[in-house]
C-alpha cells in the first residue's frame, strides 16, 4: 500500500500506449498516451476489485483534479464498503440517482412548474410579477434545496429579511406565495406539507397605505393650476390634464388607442376594452366581458383635438418616447407630477380617489359612481345589477370637469349636483 509519491504521479509521462502506476490495495494510476481530446495525455485513478466473483473497475477521478490524497481516500471509502458486504460500483450509481432525484424535486424546480400551471391563468404581468418575486427572494437560498425537506428554519430568514429592510407587504407576499407553492408539492405527491402556513402569524400586520392623493378644494385648485404650467412634452401634458378629468386607473390612459373613441357623436365616450382593464386573464379574454364607458367632457374633448393633430395619425393616443409604435411607460404621469412638484404628494392612481371623495361629497348617486369608478359590487348585486348609469355619468362628467375648472380660478364651488 501507498507505493507511489506526489512526485511520481506529476511526473508520469504519456508513452504510446496506456500502462498502470500501482499504489496498492488494487488502486492504481492509468497514465493513457497523447490523442486529439488530450494533446498532453490523461491520467486517471481507478480501483479494482472483485465483488460477488467478478472482477470490477471503479472511477476515482482524474489526475490532477484528484490529487494522490484524495485518490487513496475514496479508494480507502470504497473498501469499506466492499468489507461491509456492498458493492461500490452499486453504491456510486444509487448517489447518482438519489442526486437526480433531489435535483428535480428541488424546490426550484418544483416553484417553476406551478408557475408553468399557473401562466396561463395570468396576464404577462402579473406572471413576472409572481416569478420574480421568487428569483429574488427564495431561488438564492432554498431553490437547491428538496421541497420535502424545506422546513420553517429555511424559510424563516427569507421574511426576516424583507421585515428588517421595512418590506412587510412584500414578506406576506413572498409568504402566501411560498405556501401556493408548497400546496403544488403536495398535491403533485413530491412534499407532504406546507410549512410556509405555519409563519402566518409570524409577521407583523400589514400597514394598509392608499395611494397618495389630495381631497382638499383649495390644494386641488393648486394641483390643476400646477399642471397647467407643465413644460414637458406635449402628450405627456395632454395626459397629465386627462388624468383628472377621467379619473380613470393609470393603464387606461397610458393604453388608450384613437380607434376607441367617439368624439364625433352627441355623446362622445371614451370605450376601454376589457383587455386594457383591471381584470383576470380569463375575464379579459371574455367575449362577453363589458366594456367600460368614459362619458366625455366638453373639457375632455378639446384636449382630445388638439392631441389628435398630433398623435392622432398613430395607435396610441400617447405614444412611447423610445417607441412610438408603443405606448408611454406606466411611470410617465407619475414623473411628470413629480416634476411639477408633488412626488410623494400625488400620483396617477390618486386621481380616483380625489373625484370619489368630492364627488361623494357633492352628493351624486353612490351607485352611479361606482360604475363610473368601474368598481365590481360584491355579493349578487354584482352578478344581477347590470345597471350602467350612462346619463347620470355624463352628468358627472361634465360637472366634474366644471368644478376642477371652477377649483382652478380659485372658485368654492359646494355642490353641482343638479
Amino acid at each position: 500500500m501507498g507505493k507511489l509519491t506526489a512526485l511520481a504521479v506529476r511526473d508520469a509521462k504519456p508513452r504510446e500506449k496506456s500502462y498502470k502506476m500501482p499504489d496498492g490495495g488494487g488502486l492504481y494510476l492509468l497514465v493513457n498516451p497523447v490523442s486529439q481530446k488530450s494533446p498532453r495525455g490523461s491520467k486517471w485513478w481507478r480501483y479494482k476489485y472483485r465483488f460477488g466473483g467478478k472482477e470490477k473497475l471503479l472511477a476515482l477521478g482524474t489526475f490532477p483534479d484528484t490529487s494522490l490524497a484524495d485518490a487513496r481516500e475514496k479508494h480507502a471509502a470504497a473498501r469499506k464498503l466492499l468489507a461491509a458486504g456492498s458493492d461500490p460500483s452499486q453504491q456510486r450509481k444509487a448517489e447518482k440517482v438519489a442526486g437526480i432525484e433531489r435535483s428535480a424535486n428541488s424546490f426550484e424546480v418544483v416553484a417553476r412548474e406551478w408557475l408553468a400551471v399557473k401562466e396561463p391563468e395570468w396576464t404577462p404581468k402579473q406572471f413576472e410579477k409572481e416569478r420574480d418575486r421568487l428569483e429574488n427572494h427564495a431561488f438564492s437560498r432554498i431553490g437547491g434545496l428538496p421541497v420535502a425537506d424545506i422546513g420553517v428554519a429555511e424559510i424563516r430568514p427569507l421574511l426576516t429579511h424583507l421585515v428588517k429592510r421595512g418590506h412587510v407587504e412584500q414578506a406576506h407576499r413572498l409568504r402566501s406565495q411560498l405556501s401556493r407553492v408548497f400546496r403544488f408539492a403536495i398535491a403533485i405527491e413530491r412534499a407532504s406539507r406546507d410549512p410556509a402556513a405555519d409563519l402566518r402569524d409570524t409577521l407583523p400586520a400589514r400597514n394598509p397605505q392608499n395611494y397618495p392623493t389630495i381631497t382638499d378644494p383649495l390644494q386641488v385648485g393648486e394641483l390643476m393650476r400646477a399642471i397647467d404650467g407643465f413644460t414637458g412634452t406635449f402628450h405627456v401634458h395632454c395626459a397629465l390634464k386627462l388624468a383628472p378629468l377621467w379619473f380613470c386607473r393609470p393603464g387606461e390612459i397610458r393604453m388608450a388607442e384613437w380607434v376607441h373613441f367617439d368624439m364625433e357623436s352627441e355623446n362622445p365616450t371614451y370605450t376601454v376594452p376589457p383587455v386594457n382593464r383591471k381584470l383576470k386573464k380569463a375575464a379579459k379574454e371574455n367575449p362577453l366581458t363589458p366594456s367600460h364607458i368614459v362619458p366625455l367632457s366638453r373639457q375632455a374633448l378639446e384636449i382630445l383635438r388638439e392631441l389628435r393633430q398630433i398623435t392622432g395619425h398613430g395607435r396610441y393616443l400617447f405614444p412611447g418616447a423610445r417607441d412610438p409604435r408603443r405606448h408611454m411607460s406606466d411611470g410617465a404621469v407619475n414623473a411628470a407630477l413629480a416634476r411639477i412638484g408633488y412626488k410623494g404628494i400625488m400620483v396617477g392612481h390618486g386621481f380616483r380617489h380625489m373625484a370619489r371623495t368630492l364627488l361623494a361629497e357633492a352628493g351624486w348617486s353612490a351607485e352611479a359612481l361606482e360604475r363610473q369608478m368601474a368598481h365590481v359590487e360584491p355579493g349578487m348585486a354584482g352578478v344581477y345589477n347590470k345597471a350602467k348609469h350612462l346619463a347620470e355619468r355624463r352628468k358627472i362628467m361634465q360637472g366634474w370637469a366644471d368644478l376642477l375648472d371652477g377649483l382652478r380660478v380659485g372658485r368654492q364651488v359646494i355642490g353641482f349636483n343638479s
